[in-house]
């Protein structure tokens, strides 16, 4: 069962969160529009045992599926595709179908974002070539790691080092992806704060305690205080879903 507390409180069945949900095309003035989508411990950790399936339960799953059916593009970090085992994201017959019908392409692309380049061209992300998803990656990558992919990806070098957040949302809003959804990591999340660029924020509020040092959802060397309003929250079986907009 899911809980609506957050706006005009209702019972509602899981397959409603988010139902008929597409990102917003960006503001004038800016290249895309980016929502952070993230999972995490009641203390900030993003991760038990190294992964984020230790957090979230159903409901979380399931906004993560209904946030791939409302963007153009996925972006993830290449240490979480490594990490959490990335699959392609081809989707359900229904979640294309659905994307079709709301004016998107059947399946969101995937952008991997690699200073180095050092992808596995074996991992299970490359396995569809229907599919093959972006490699944004800089000057400095190593040559050998980007030509192992060229044939199982998209490769885009646009930097001579590490990619900043405005290199990132104009390279994909040049493609034509301009409802981005960045799916972390920490690191990244930090570049596309920095930036300026990240418009709302899905985040699954886990009722875990973690410690340790495991990072927070942002991580990074600078902070950048943004103030937010909350928009929207749901609740199931202790997992707190909290929609926030960049004010």
């Amino acid at each position: 069962m899911l809980r609506r507390l957050l706006p005009d409180p209702a019972e509602l069945e899981l397959e409603e969160l988010y139902a008929g949900l597409t990102l917003d095309l960006p503001d004038e003035g800016r290249a895309a529009h980016v929502a952070l989508c993230m999972v995490s411990s009641a203390d900030g950790a993003v991760a038990v045992d190294g992964l984020s399936g230790g957090l979230g339960g159903a409901a979380d799953l399931r906004a993560l599926s209904q946030l791939r059916a409302a963007n153009d593009v996925s972006l993830v970090g290449a240490g979480t595709v490594r990490d959490e085992g990335y699959l392609p994201l081809t989707g359900t017959p229904q979640r294309r179908a659905d994307r079709a019908a709301r004016g998107l392409r059947p399946a969101p692309r995937l952008a991997i974002v690699t200073a180095s380049g050092n992808l596995d061209p074996d991992l299970e992300v490359f396995s569809d070539p229907g599919e093959p998803p972006l490699i944004l990656t800089a000057r400095r990558a190593d040559r050998q790691a980007l030509a192992a992919l060229e044939d199982r990806a998209e490769v885009h070098v646009v930097a001579d080092d590490d990619l900043d957040a405005e290199v990132i949302v104009t390279t994909l809003a040049g493609l034509g992806l301009r409802r981005v959804l960045c799916e972390g990591g920490p690191r990244l999340n930090q570049v596309m704060l920095a930036g300026g660029c990240l418009d709302e924020v899905f985040m699954t509020l886990a009722p875990t305690l973690v410690g340790g040092p495991v990072p927070r959802i942002i991580a990074g060397p600078s902070e950048v205080a943004t103030q937010l309003s909350l928009v929207s929250v749901h609740e199931s079986e202790g997992d707190l879903l909290l929609r926030y907009r960049r004010r």
